[in-house]
């Protein structure tokens, strides 16, 4: 088996140069992002029906999810009824968020809705060791209604409570869920990246199979999760 390449080796001065040329480009991308933020703050709202979900304790109002704050950040998990292991994407993604008590702080709260039923969505909670409140949208349009359908895939939407009502100001998917994950952006500094092959790399660089070096959800079951859930 042959050695991946290396990056080629320079003198410190050489390296310095290069480094301050890539960081004015960082910068320059950490400004964008900065007015990306604020175009985002000045985004309009619509009002949301008067949803019903189900939680671990039974029929819960979209208004009272939000539990006394008047911010939410739902994580729509993509769900095939029935199934021991669910979507590997998602499973991996949600076990990054281990300490939300920070959003307290903010007046805001992270959950995850899925449109299974509640019983296996609170097995699989406990299955893959999630930390967030898990709902289920199954007695109601609400994953359609946020562009989650079941069957159709994931999303992340972000509501605003005002009394007893609910506003939609933001929603994304696919690779728009990156910005939310650390995982990706340590994976991004690495000198071969995340090793996929879509990615613009060196000749000789080290690439596989997109998601093939991602943890699968018993991986993550395995090292987070209840062993005899």
């Amino acid at each position: 088996m042959s050695q991946p390449a290396l990056p080629p080796v320079v003198d410190a001065a050489t390296w310095r140069a290069q480094l301050d040329e890539l960081r004015a480009r960082e910068k320059a991308a950490t400004r964008e992002l900065d007015a990306v933020a604020a175009q985002r703050r000045r985004l309009p709202m619509v009002e949301m029906d008067d949803y019903t979900l189900i939680g671990a304790d039974g029929p819960i109002r979209l208004a009272d999810i939000f539990d006394g704050r008047s911010q939410l950040i739902v994580y729509n998990h993509m769900w095939s009824d029935g199934q021991t292991w669910q979507c590997g994407g998602c499973t991996g993604f949600t076990s990054q968020f281990t300490r939300l008590e920070f959003l307290d702080s903010y007046d805001a709260r992270f959950v995850i809705v899925t449109a299974g039923p509640i019983a296996e969505a609170l097995a699989y909670k406990k299955r893959v060791g999630n930390q967030m409140e898990w709902y289920s949208s199954s007695q109601s349009s609400f994953a359609a209604d946020v562009d989650a359908a079941p069957g159709t895939g994931f999303a992340v939407n972000v509501f605003l409570r005002d009394g007893d009502r609910v506003y939609r100001t933001w929603h994304t998917n696919g690779r728009g869920t990156e910005a939310l994950s650390h995982s990706f952006a340590l994976l991004d500094i690495l000198p071969w990246g995340r090793q996929e092959v879509w990615q613009d790399s060196p000749e000789g660089w080290p690439q596989r199979p997109t998601y093939a070096g991602w943890l699968d959800s018993p991986d993550i079951g395995a090292i987070y999760g209840d062993p005899g859930a």
